[in-house]
Protein backbone atom coordinates (compact mmCIF):
# COMPACT_ATOMS: atom_id res chain seq x y z
CA UNK A 1 0.00 0.00 0.00
CA UNK A 2 1.27 3.38 -1.02
CA UNK A 3 0.66 6.20 1.96
CA UNK A 4 0.17 9.25 0.71
CA UNK A 5 -0.14 12.79 2.44
CA UNK A 6 -1.70 15.98 0.99
CA UNK A 7 -0.50 19.50 1.65
CA UNK A 8 -2.74 22.34 -0.62
CA UNK A 9 -4.56 25.69 1.42
CA UNK A 10 -7.34 24.56 -0.40
CA UNK A 11 -9.76 21.91 1.61
CA UNK A 12 -11.59 21.48 -1.98
CA UNK A 13 -8.46 20.24 -3.72
CA UNK A 14 -7.52 18.14 -0.49
CA UNK A 15 -10.65 16.50 -0.65
CA UNK A 16 -10.87 15.89 -4.41
CA UNK A 17 -7.36 14.48 -4.68
CA UNK A 18 -8.31 12.27 -1.77
CA UNK A 19 -11.51 11.12 -3.85
CA UNK A 20 -9.22 10.06 -6.76
CA UNK A 21 -6.23 8.73 -4.81
CA UNK A 22 -8.24 6.39 -2.71
CA UNK A 23 -10.25 5.19 -5.89
CA UNK A 24 -7.10 3.20 -6.17
CA UNK A 25 -6.35 -0.23 -4.23
CA UNK A 26 -3.27 0.35 -4.00
CA UNK A 27 -2.85 3.72 -2.73
CA UNK A 28 -4.15 5.85 0.76
CA UNK A 29 -3.60 8.90 2.03
CA UNK A 30 -3.02 8.80 5.61
CA UNK A 31 -2.92 12.70 6.00
CA UNK A 32 -3.22 16.57 4.94
CA UNK A 33 -1.91 19.68 6.13
CA UNK A 34 -3.24 23.32 5.03
CA UNK A 35 0.24 24.77 4.84
CA UNK A 36 4.13 23.96 4.43
CA UNK A 37 4.58 23.85 7.86
CA UNK A 38 2.09 21.99 9.70
CA UNK A 39 2.54 19.92 6.68
CA UNK A 40 6.09 19.13 7.54
CA UNK A 41 4.92 18.09 10.95
CA UNK A 42 2.11 15.43 9.22
CA UNK A 43 5.13 13.82 6.93
CA UNK A 44 7.25 13.82 10.36
CA UNK A 45 4.60 11.51 11.81
CA UNK A 46 3.11 9.42 9.24
CA UNK A 47 6.36 8.95 6.83
CA UNK A 48 4.51 8.44 4.30
CA UNK A 49 6.14 6.79 0.51
CA UNK A 50 4.79 10.17 -0.96
CA UNK A 51 3.98 13.76 -0.30
CA UNK A 52 1.97 15.93 -2.79
CA UNK A 53 2.94 19.14 -2.24
CA UNK A 54 1.37 22.28 -3.42
CA UNK A 55 3.96 25.28 -4.23
CA UNK A 56 2.27 28.31 -3.27
CA UNK A 57 0.58 28.31 0.18
CA UNK A 58 0.16 30.94 3.08
CA UNK A 59 1.60 30.52 6.23
CA UNK A 60 5.05 28.22 4.97
CA UNK A 61 5.08 27.73 0.89
CA UNK A 62 5.40 24.10 -0.36
CA UNK A 63 8.77 25.00 -1.40
CA UNK A 64 10.62 25.69 1.66
CA UNK A 65 8.61 22.69 3.06
CA UNK A 66 9.89 20.30 0.13
CA UNK A 67 13.75 21.56 1.14
CA UNK A 68 13.19 20.71 4.48
CA UNK A 69 11.52 17.63 4.38
CA UNK A 70 14.21 16.82 2.03
CA UNK A 71 16.78 17.39 4.00
CA UNK A 72 15.64 16.06 7.24
CA UNK A 73 17.59 12.61 7.63
CA UNK A 74 14.56 11.01 9.46
CA UNK A 75 12.79 11.10 6.28
CA UNK A 76 15.22 9.21 3.63
CA UNK A 77 12.46 7.52 1.85
CA UNK A 78 9.58 10.18 0.90
CA UNK A 79 9.24 11.37 -1.86
CA UNK A 80 7.85 15.09 -2.69
CA UNK A 81 5.95 15.67 -5.90
CA UNK A 82 4.47 19.34 -6.03
CA UNK A 83 1.12 20.83 -7.48
CA UNK A 84 1.11 23.77 -9.28
CA UNK A 85 -1.76 25.08 -11.37
CA UNK A 86 1.25 27.02 -13.50
CA UNK A 87 3.28 25.31 -16.46
CA UNK A 88 6.40 27.15 -15.99
CA UNK A 89 6.51 28.02 -12.37
CA UNK A 90 9.55 29.66 -11.93
CA UNK A 91 10.48 27.67 -8.67
CA UNK A 92 9.92 24.37 -9.82
CA UNK A 93 13.41 23.84 -11.35
CA UNK A 94 14.80 24.77 -8.00
CA UNK A 95 12.61 21.91 -6.40
CA UNK A 96 13.80 19.56 -8.19
CA UNK A 97 17.03 20.22 -7.70
CA UNK A 98 16.71 19.93 -4.02
CA UNK A 99 15.86 16.77 -4.67
CA UNK A 100 11.68 16.69 -5.45
CA UNK A 101 10.68 13.55 -7.69
CA UNK A 102 8.93 15.94 -10.15
CA UNK A 103 5.74 17.84 -10.37
CA UNK A 104 2.19 17.68 -11.56
CA UNK A 105 -0.37 20.55 -12.57
CA UNK A 106 -3.59 20.55 -10.54
CA UNK A 107 -5.40 19.80 -13.75
CA UNK A 108 -3.87 16.32 -14.48
CA UNK A 109 -6.04 13.44 -15.16
CA UNK A 110 -7.21 10.68 -12.43
CA UNK A 111 -5.48 8.28 -14.27
CA UNK A 112 -2.55 10.01 -14.42
CA UNK A 113 -2.54 11.19 -11.24
CA UNK A 114 -2.61 7.72 -9.44
CA UNK A 115 0.63 6.88 -11.88
CA UNK A 116 1.92 9.63 -10.93
CA UNK A 117 2.22 8.68 -7.53
CA UNK A 118 3.17 4.93 -8.23
CA UNK A 119 6.24 6.02 -10.54
CA UNK A 120 7.64 8.01 -7.59
CA UNK A 121 6.70 5.56 -4.71
CA UNK A 122 9.21 3.19 -6.88
CA UNK A 123 11.97 5.62 -6.65
CA UNK A 124 11.36 7.35 -10.49
CA UNK A 125 11.73 10.98 -11.28
CA UNK A 126 8.31 11.87 -12.70
CA UNK A 127 9.17 12.59 -16.26
CA UNK A 128 6.80 11.91 -18.25
CA UNK A 129 4.91 14.94 -18.31
CA UNK A 130 5.86 17.16 -21.31
CA UNK A 131 5.52 20.37 -18.69
CA UNK A 132 8.57 18.95 -16.99
CA UNK A 133 10.65 18.19 -19.75
CA UNK A 134 10.02 21.86 -20.90
CA UNK A 135 10.71 23.58 -17.72
CA UNK A 136 14.08 21.58 -16.70
CA UNK A 137 15.06 22.13 -20.79
CA UNK A 138 14.63 25.80 -19.91
CA UNK A 139 16.82 26.00 -16.94
CA UNK A 140 19.08 24.06 -18.30
CA UNK A 141 19.81 26.59 -21.52
CA UNK A 142 21.54 29.12 -18.87
CA UNK A 143 23.02 26.02 -16.42
CA UNK A 144 27.30 26.04 -16.70
CA UNK A 145 28.05 22.97 -16.26
CA UNK A 146 29.92 23.55 -12.70
CA UNK A 147 30.04 20.04 -11.72
CA UNK A 148 31.90 18.45 -14.16
CA UNK A 149 34.38 17.38 -12.45
CA UNK A 150 32.20 14.68 -10.77
CA UNK A 151 31.47 12.96 -13.76
CA UNK A 152 35.18 12.85 -14.64
CA UNK A 153 35.49 9.54 -12.77
CA UNK A 154 32.76 7.73 -13.98
CA UNK A 155 33.04 4.70 -16.80
CA UNK A 156 32.05 5.17 -20.11
CA UNK A 157 29.32 2.65 -19.75
CA UNK A 158 27.92 4.85 -16.53
CA UNK A 159 28.05 8.24 -18.45
CA UNK A 160 25.84 6.26 -21.11
CA UNK A 161 23.52 5.34 -18.39
CA UNK A 162 23.40 8.96 -17.10
CA UNK A 163 22.60 10.38 -20.51
CA UNK A 164 19.51 7.93 -21.11
CA UNK A 165 18.49 8.91 -16.91
CA UNK A 166 18.84 12.30 -17.93
CA UNK A 167 17.33 11.57 -20.97
CA UNK A 168 13.96 10.39 -18.96
CA UNK A 169 13.84 6.92 -19.46
CA UNK A 170 13.20 3.98 -16.83
CA UNK A 171 14.97 1.22 -16.39
CA UNK A 172 13.37 -0.90 -18.40
CA UNK A 173 13.77 1.08 -21.33
CA UNK A 174 17.64 1.59 -20.79
CA UNK A 175 17.97 -1.93 -20.33
CA UNK A 176 16.47 -2.36 -23.86
CA UNK A 177 18.19 0.47 -25.66
CA UNK A 178 21.47 -1.03 -24.35
CA UNK A 179 20.59 -4.04 -24.77
CA UNK A 180 21.51 -5.37 -20.85
CA UNK A 181 18.66 -6.97 -18.25
CA UNK A 182 16.89 -4.34 -16.33
CA UNK A 183 18.42 -5.91 -13.31
CA UNK A 184 21.85 -4.56 -14.54
CA UNK A 185 20.29 -1.11 -15.60
CA UNK A 186 19.13 -1.14 -12.27
CA UNK A 187 22.74 -1.94 -10.77
CA UNK A 188 24.33 0.89 -12.52
CA UNK A 189 21.52 3.54 -11.72
CA UNK A 190 21.96 2.66 -8.14
CA UNK A 191 26.31 3.35 -8.18
CA UNK A 192 25.39 6.52 -10.17
CA UNK A 193 23.54 7.53 -7.37
CA UNK A 194 26.52 6.74 -4.85
CA UNK A 195 28.63 7.99 -6.93
CA UNK A 196 27.27 11.35 -7.82
CA UNK A 197 25.80 11.57 -4.07
CA UNK A 198 22.81 11.93 -5.78
CA UNK A 199 18.99 11.41 -3.90
CA UNK A 200 17.48 10.10 -6.32
CA UNK A 201 16.98 9.89 -9.96
CA UNK A 202 15.55 13.65 -10.33
CA UNK A 203 19.05 14.83 -9.04
CA UNK A 204 20.92 12.76 -11.32
CA UNK A 205 18.86 14.51 -14.34
CA UNK A 206 19.76 17.57 -13.45
CA UNK A 207 23.19 16.50 -13.16
CA UNK A 208 23.21 15.32 -16.59
CA UNK A 209 21.83 18.47 -17.64
CA UNK A 210 24.34 20.44 -15.95
CA UNK A 211 27.25 18.71 -17.30
CA UNK A 212 26.20 18.33 -20.54
CA UNK A 213 25.30 14.73 -21.02
CA UNK A 214 21.98 16.30 -22.03
CA UNK A 215 21.36 18.57 -24.71
CA UNK A 216 18.42 21.23 -23.78
CA UNK A 217 16.14 19.16 -26.42
CA UNK A 218 16.08 16.22 -24.10
CA UNK A 219 18.52 14.09 -26.14
CA UNK A 220 21.82 11.98 -24.71
CA UNK A 221 25.31 13.43 -26.51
Amino acid sequence: MIRVVLVDDKYLVREGLRGLLERAEDITVVGEAADGDSGLAVVRRERPDVVLMDIRMPGGDGLAATRRILADPALPEVQVVLLTTFDTDEHVFDAIRAGAAGFLLKDTGPDDLRNAVRVVARGDALLSPSVTRRVMRAAALGEPARRGELIEGLTDREREILAKVGAGLANAEIAEQLFISPATARTHVSRLLAKLGARDRSQLVVLAYETGLVTPGGEPR
